[in-house]
């Protein structure tokens, strides 16, 4: 073999090789999902320094603890049609006003005055279970269903049919809410189950239930409240009790309510309705980054990049392409392993996988 043969074989070889190892960085598979059995075997997996072992084992607590696979809240979200406040009332118009006008419930407390005759007006007249009151002159009468409105009428038109009173002039307050009931849960001082009264609307539930947790309890910082999710939800009963009944879940902008941005948020509370206030979703980095810590998320999708980008970006002795994110799926531990070159500097980008709540991205240290 020539001189110039032998320089055109080690040429072809030596590019070969380059290519090999661009395919090796850039091709192939940008993810590959490994799922552990224990925190020992994770950690072995992981190479984890001594240093962050102990972040590690904390992180676990915290994320078991927030599986979202382990939630009653998330099955129901998981489980449910979502929309957003536009959706919903396009879809349901008659949420935007029929639920305003209360209808009075089994257990509620009237108030009935009757302005021709004193002697009829009844003061703390209790619904029955049934649905029903005793009044005089009239004996029972059913008003669950009816708007206070559609009370008076009533009883108007009772009295008259009797020939008592052809056109009296009746008045009724509801003046104890008993019969239907909402909840909140979430970030609120004192989660429960509350009456639900006249013309209730989102924040009228956040306030009957001791308003927000206090910043200092969530440790909230910033100009934005950061411990607080962007989205708030009302997870509403369609048609309850009858064969078609079904759950919808409502999003609505928490912070644009909350900042006085958003008033199309604050939308009528109906029965049954359950007021979901949740915490903010944060992820969280340990490892080769210039700012490790938590994250709290600042909109719905955040991807691997933007996630390392928001802690400043990778040291210089950062492994890139040894990546990992942590995550914990209905007790199931999975370990990614994420070649970040071959996103960031081949064009990968479309492969940059998201980020979810209670993840844990670990950045290892390059030994060479």
């Amino acid at each position: 073999m020539n001189l110039k043969n032998d320089f055109s074989l080690k040429r072809l070889v030596f590019i070969s090789l380059c290519c090999l190892a661009l395919y090796a960085c850039a091709g192939g598979n940008v993810v590959t999902v490994t799922e552990v059995s224990d925190s020992a075997q994770a950690i072995k997996a992981l190479e984890l320094k001594k240093a962050d072992v102990a972040k590690f084992e904390e992180y676990k607590k915290t994320a078991v603890a927030k599986d979202p696979g382990t939630s009653t809240i998330s099955d129901l979200i998981q489980n449910s049609a979502s929309l957003s406040v536009s959706d919903y009332l396009a879809k349901y118009p008659d949420g935007k006003d029929a639920i305003s006008d209360y209808r009075i419930g089994g257990y509620d407390v009237l108030s009935v005055i009757v302005y021709e005759e004193k002697d009829l007006s009844r003061e703390n007249v209790r619904v029955t279970a049934e649905g029903e009151i005793t009044f005089p002159l009239i004996g029972r009468m059913k008003v669950v269903d009816l708007t206070t409105t559609e009370v008076e009428r009533l009883i108007t038109k009772l009295l008259a049919e009797k020939q008592y009173l052809l056109d009296a002039h009746v008045s009724v307050m509801v003046v104890k809410y008993e019969g239907r009931k909402f909840s909140v849960l979430g970030a609120v001082a004192t989660p429960g189950l509350y009456p639900l009264q006249a013309r209730e609307r989102v924040l009228d539930g956040i306030s009957k239930s001791g308003g927000l947790m206090s910043s200092s309890m969530r440790g909230s910082t910033g100009a934005r409240d950061e411990s607080l999710a962007l989205e708030g939800m009302i997870i509403r009963t369609i048609n309850h009790g009858k064969p078609d009944e079904k759950k919808i879940i409502i999003n609505f902008d928490l912070q644009g309510l909350l900042k006085g941005r958003d008033q199309n948020a604050n939308i009528f509370l109906a029965e049954n309705d359950v007021l979901y206030i949740p915490t903010a979703d944060f992820f969280y980095i340990i490892g080769e980054v210039k700012t490790p810590g938590s994250y709290s998320f600042t909109k719905k999708e955040i991807t691997i990049a933007e996630a390392i980008s928001m802690a400043g970006g990778f040291t210089r002795i950062a492994s890139r392409n040894k990546t990992r994110v942590v995550r914990v799926e209905k007790g199931v531990e999975k370990i990614f392993e994420v070649k970040m070159d071959a996103i960031t500097q081949s064009g990968k980008m479309s492969q940059a996988m998201s980020i979810r709540p209670n993840d844990l991205i670990i950045v290892p240290e390059s030994f060479f």
